[in-house]
């Protein structure tokens, strides 16, 4: 069997096809967009239609590849940005452009939402989660505060994966973990908080769709759609889908305690697998679902290879030479420390904060020093998110490593020193693609009375790479909880002070 895993992001859309028995990917196919231009500051946004665009290109390229073997696709699996707010009307038509995650133009409704239910941690206690300008619930009293007349025609709320999971079966649902990133969701209940739905209005009631099981059949893939992309009469299963950081999780192997999946990209994340929920008082660790029924603790920082782009950048250095003088300079960095805040921060919430190298002397104030400080400390900011996961109860066993930064191995050696566990990639970069195809399998065998379990899927089908391990070195452990401890204690001050 052929499973189909796409995945929806903000820059582009991505379709892999995997076997489900040998766990190759046979196939893939990418199409690249960009936002809606002109929009005032903060404002992102994209018109959904040119996800389903995207999605219709690369499936096709991808069965193309496929050549006869596409009659073997039984089941398609969407993972897609988080936190999105696509408004339908009462026929399915998309009312306004989608806001996007990164869309920050809802800081005032945020703060309406904490003025009406105590603050911060008066939202936690109610729903497990703070309320953030990311999340879809503020998104949408905005449109009812400045687009009433869009609001009054607001039929149903989807979020991206869900809208394309409309276009391929006409069904129109949500599944738990996506939904429990709306910041509507109680995420001990795994159903929508009434009290925080009213608030909006509570004509918004009918238009949410119930949260249900991740691990179910969503629908079938529509006929017309199956004809057009030159399937077979067998019916294609479509699985629930999820959020690409529930997507990640399942395809990389973050199924089970222990495992924690961090992320080095452009922003990182740090996540893991819970059997029950984990609610941070602090609501610095986002109280998620994740898409197997379970629940998914997370952290976001918003500078990691942003960061170590610029010093690359600053100094005309190519990757390479970014590796070397990296791996040139001590551990610690002679003391150097940088806060890594270039774009403001969400873990410390710190939006309108910004970088700061702290020790700054002859001996640090070279480009190897300065390049070692900047990539320990993007890695130090992901550390603080992973001690609060020990401080509720997460012990972490090994990180997997994904994102373009777990390219470089002195990167990969840093993480390692500085978390205090091994670390380690995995052997296909895939990723979300690959845990949608991974649920989609799942769904579709489930639906056709052959059980199976995502510890099982992913014990054959996400292999590591071996060669990318790095284990902590003893020698390096004093240095870098001094300087975790000092980036905690010069962030707090600077902010009190009023200078982050």
């Amino acid at each position: 069997m052929i499973a189909l895993g796409i995945d929806s992001g903000t820059q582009s859309t991505k379709t892999i096809a995997l076997d489900l028995e040998t766990g190759e990917i046979l196939a893939s196919a990418a199409e690249s967009y960009g936002l809606i231009d002109g929009l005032p500051a903060g404002h992102l946004e994209q018109e959904p239609q040119t996800w389903t665009d995207a999605v219709d290109l690369t499936v096709r390229a991808v069965l193309q590849k496929l050549g006869k073997r596409r009659d073997e696709v039984q089941a398609i699996g969407v993972s897609g940005q988080q936190h999105g707010f696509v408004a339908l009307d009462k026929k399915g038509q998309v009312i306004r452009p989608a806001k996007l995650w990164c869309d920050t133009s809802t800081v005032e409704q945020c703060k309406q939402f904490e003025e009406e239910f105590g603050g911060a941690t008066g939202l936690i206690k109610l729903a497990g989660n703070a309320m953030l300008p990311g999340y879809t619930a503020p998104k949408i009293l905005w449109m009812k505060e400045h687009e009433p007349k869009n609001y009054k025609a607001l039929a149903t709320v989807l979020l991206p994966h869900d809208y394309i999971n409309f276009h391929l079966t006409g069904e129109r649902g949500m599944e738990f973990g996506d939904a429990s990133g709306t910041g509507l969701m109680d995420i001990r209940e795994k159903k929508w908080c009434e009290p925080l739905v009213e608030f909006i209005g509570s004509e918004l009631v009918d238009a949410l769709p119930a949260p249900a099981s991740s691990r179910r059949a969503f629908g079938l893939l529509r006929e017309s759609l199956r004809e057009a992309w030159g399937l077979s009469k067998t019916e294609v299963t479509v699985s629930a889908g999820g959020g690409d950081n529930m997507m990640g999780a399942i395809g990389t192997g973050n199924v089970q305690p222990g495992v924690v999946t961090v992320s080095l990209g452009t922003s990182g994340t740090v996540y893991a697998f819970a059997d029950k929920p984990v609610v941070d008082a602090q609501g610095e660790v986002a109280a998620f679902c994740d898409s197997t029924d379970r629940w998914l603790p997370l952290v976001c920082t918003m500078n990691v290879t942003v960061a170590t782009e610029q010093a690359r950048q600053l100094f005309g250095w190519s990757h390479e030479q970014l590796e070397a003088n990296v791996s040139g300079a001590p551990a610690g960095a002679g003391g150097l420390l940088f806060l890594p805040y270039l774009n403001g921060e969400r873990t410390p919430n710190l939006p309108g904060g910004s970088g700061v190298f702290h020790g700054l002397n002859t001996n640090t104030m070279t480009p190897p020093m300065m390049a070692r400080a900047t990539m320990e400390g993007v890695t130090l900011g992901l550390a603080y998110g992973l001690n609060r996961f020990r401080e509720l109860g997460i012990q972490p066993t090994e990180i997997r490593l994904t994102g373009g930064g777990s390219r470089s191995e002195i990167w990969r050696q840093i993480a390692a020193d500085i978390f205090g566990v091994p670390t380690v990639c995995l052997a296909s970069s895939e990723g979300a693609a690959l845990g949608a195809a991974m649920q989609a399998g799942y769904a579709c065998q489930a639906a056709h009375g052959k059980p199976t379990t995502f510890r099982e899927l992913s014990a054959r089908i996400v292999q590591v790479d071996d060669s990318t391990r790095a284990k902590p070195q003893a020698a390096h452990k004093e240095a870098y909880e001094d300087l975790l401890t000092r980036q905690g204690d010069l962030t707090r001050r600077m902010h009190t002070a009023g200078y982050l």
